[in-house]
């Protein structure tokens, strides 16, 4: 893999030229390239299991830095609390290939639908990781998207049998799209998805669009959750729901067939015989914990992602600590992946903002390849220097 393009030839060329790249740059640069994109997070995952990166906080370890607003308005102008009402910033450096910082600016307002918009407007910047200076300046909507999707991709790659066929998805949004998008893309071999969601809409554009993007798919409707899970190789959850493990969507025992690999990507509680047969991964061990420490136990009634459960599973000893597995030590060999073809996987997607630098130096370094987006000027000589 090419090393970044660095700002400057010279130590004394003080001109700092970025590119610019709009989401249809961003597109005719490969960012929605699935195969590619789960390629490169198999590789940043291992890097991350190495310890060969940086995030924000004490520990090198945080999701990033949140803007919480007031439940009720308290200046003219402010914003109140709301559904996904949030502005956050995640920023991150990668080192093996990549050698690149980044950050992630993040705005989000469920509201943002009633204008036509996404919930979340997305901006990423990548940074020279010796000056400082940007590199890029682009779109990040798809960018976060794909780098997201594609973690379960990794999962099933390690994870899922080889002759799976069957996935069972729960939850018809985005993240599930690009979810089945990154499966196909490892297990080619699936011919069959079974789709529940809470809403009719939903479930009618999910299955258009895959029916569009996958002609060779048998794609049905089921009645159930249940009906999703039952028979699926590949079963993936991601339906949001309020926090306390009572409204989180239960995945039964009695449901779940020998050899399963369930991705969960958003809220989940899980029958205990089931826990007790199955094995236990997440796509990166340290973020959940991280993540807990900052949470009041048991923090899984606060945050109801599966690797959140884990970590109170260890706290109050229900699970060994080598129970809890990551993905990266598995791609790196320490610990096996599947032993065989009746084990069940229980896999645990989070997200963090190194996964957005992997992706972003890559669609990157593809752009500067190919001469696309926009060359912009941040100055010839720095008014202060």
């Amino acid at each position: 893999m090419p090393q970044p393009q660095t700002t400057s030839d010279t130590s004394n060329d003080t001109r700092i030229d970025f590119l610019y790249l709009s989401e249809s740059d961003m597109i005719r640069a490969g960012v929605t390239d699935m195969p590619a994109c789960v390629d490169t997070m198999s590789d940043m995952l291992g890097l991350f299991a190495a310890g060969d990166y940086r995030m924000a906080g004490t520990e090198n370890n945080s999701h990033g830095a949140q803007i919480f607003f007031p439940e009720h308005e308290t200046f003219p102008g402010m914003p109140v609390d709301g559904p996904d009402r949030r502005f956050m910033a995640m920023p991150a450096y990668l080192g093996g290939d990549y050698q690149a910082a980044g950050c992630k600016w993040y705005g989000s307002n469920v509201a943002n639908k009633e204008r036509g918009l996404p919930r979340s407007i997305l901006m990423f910047t990548l940074s020279d990781k010796d000056t400082g200076a940007p590199l890029a300046i682009m779109s990040a909507n798809l960018l976060s998207a794909y780098r997201t999707g594609a973690i379960p991709g990794v999962g099933a790659r390690y994870l899922a049998r080889d002759d799976a066929r069957v996935v069972g998805i729960v939850g018809p949004g985005p993240m599930n799209r690009t979810s089945l998008e990154s499966f196909l893309a490892v297990r080619p071999g699936i011919d069959t998805v079974r789709v529940f969601g809470r809403s009719q809409g939903g479930i009618d554009t999910f299955i258009a669009w895959a029916t569009e993007k996958f002609p060779q798919l048998a794609i049905e409707q089921v009645d159930s959750f249940e009906a999703a899970v039952r028979g699926s190789d590949i079963v993936s959850i991601a339906v949001p729901s309020q926090s306390g493990s009572e409204h989180y969507p239960l995945v039964r025992d009695e449901w779940v067939k020998p050899g399963a690999f369930v991705c969960c990507s958003a809220h989940l509680a899980v029958e205990e015989s089931l826990v007790q047969r199955s094995r236990h991964v997440a796509d990166a061990r340290k973020i959940y914990q991280a993540w807990a420490e900052e949470l009041p136990e048991p923090a899984h009634e606060t945050v109801g992602i599966w690797g959140i459960h884990l970590v109170d599973r260890v706290r109050d000893g229900r699970m060994a600590p080598e129970q809890f597995e990551d993905v990266g030590e598995i791609i790196r060999g320490i610990t096996p992946g599947r032993t065989d073809d009746d084990e069940i996987f229980i896999y645990s997607v989070g997200g963090m903002p190194v996964e957005d630098v992997a992706w972003a130096t890559q669609v990157y370094r593809n752009a500067v390849r190919d001469g696309i987006g926009t060359k912009l000027n941040l100055w010839d000589t720095p008014a202060l220097a």
